[in-house]
């Protein structure tokens, strides 16, 4: 593996979306001062890649991780020249993570039928080791969720990043993956003392993805049925998804993951900009809140 993500890092649509570039590029050296190991944001068009320069020139040694690039939105001989452009510039702070996105949101932006998704990966993946120069398999990520893509993540790439998933997942991912694959889960969490409003925060959370038919698979496969996924999302299914609690609460969950075999968990923060706030303003009080927490445990270094 060419790049180290460390233990535990950010996954941020803050990052790539708030409007101010300068807030951006401080809460990203602010994030690498707070001992977070690695940045992960999101892609739903535009020039990611721009993106992840503006971070990477912002920082000194965090990596940078697309969480994911959508391959439906961008050619892969210019993520190619993208990749070549941000390692000559920045070594190998930059890891190419791309996804298959969603039936929805493709047809939605695109105008095209979301059709054989797997296929479509596998062609962007030849079709990136048939560029000049190419992307090799040592330096790309598989959002990855079910049998067939966390198999296609072993055999073509260096590490898999799982999207909504509890420990269970993560778990099963790590004996499909065998121990060589890096495995980076995403952790939604969400600091709020108060157990009860804190599950209502989450539960509105999870209830937006239940549209998704890709992760209400994923969530099947894992026990969740029709009483979880039908209407409000249960408290079983939100509690899964969603740690919530005190600074406490959120580590354990995070330990859970490493426990269950994860090399790397990226903390998405919800709410943590305050009641009120615009969606894409920085939760800086909450990464500062967890950073203790999260990336100096005794034994969990970041």
């Amino acid at each position: 593996m060419p790049i180290d993500l460390g233990r535990v890092g950010v996954w941020s649509r803050e990052l790539r979306y708030q409007p101010d570039r300068g807030a951006r590029a401080a809460a990203a050296a602010e994030l690498e001062e707070l001992g977070y190991a690695a940045i992960f944001i999101p892609d739903a068009g535009g020039d990611v890649l721009a993106a992840v320069e503006h971070l990477l020139a912002a920082t000194r040694r965090v990596p940078v991780v697309t969480g994911v690039l959508n391959i439906w939105m961008h050619d892969p001989a210019d993520v190619a020249r993208g990749c070549a452009d941000l390692a000559a510039r920045f070594g190998s702070r930059f890891l190419l993570g791309l996804g298959n996105s969603h039936a929805p949101l493709v047809e939605s932006a695109l105008r095209e039928p979301y059709a054989r998704p797997y296929s479509k990966m596998v062609r962007y993946l030849d079709a990136l080791d048939a560029a000049a120069p190419p992307v090799p398999a040592g330096q790309r990520m598989l959002a990855a969720l079910g049998p067939r893509m966390l198999s296609l993540a072993r055999e073509r790439a260096a590490a898999a990043h799982p999207y909504l998933v509890p420990p269970e997942h993560t778990a099963a991912a790590r004996e499909a993956l065998g121990p060589a694959i890096l495995l980076a889960p995403e952790q939604a969490v969400l600091l709020d003392r108060d157990r009860r409003r804190g599950r209502e925060r989450a539960r509105s959370f999870v209830a937006d993805y239940l549209a998704l038919p890709n992760y209400v698979r994923n969530l099947r496969r894992l026990g969740f049925a029709d009483d979880d996924l039908s209407g409000p999302p249960s408290d079983r299914l939100t509690d899964a998804l969603v740690a919530h609690g005190d600074e406490e609460a959120i580590a354990a969950r995070v330990r859970a993951h490493h426990d269950a075999g994860a090399d790397h968990v990226c903390v998405y923060v919800l709410g943590g900009a305050g009641e009120g706030s615009a969606p894409e303003a920085l939760p800086l009080a909450a990464w500062r809140q967890l950073a203790p927490a999260l990336t100096r445990a005794p034994g969990r270094p970041a």
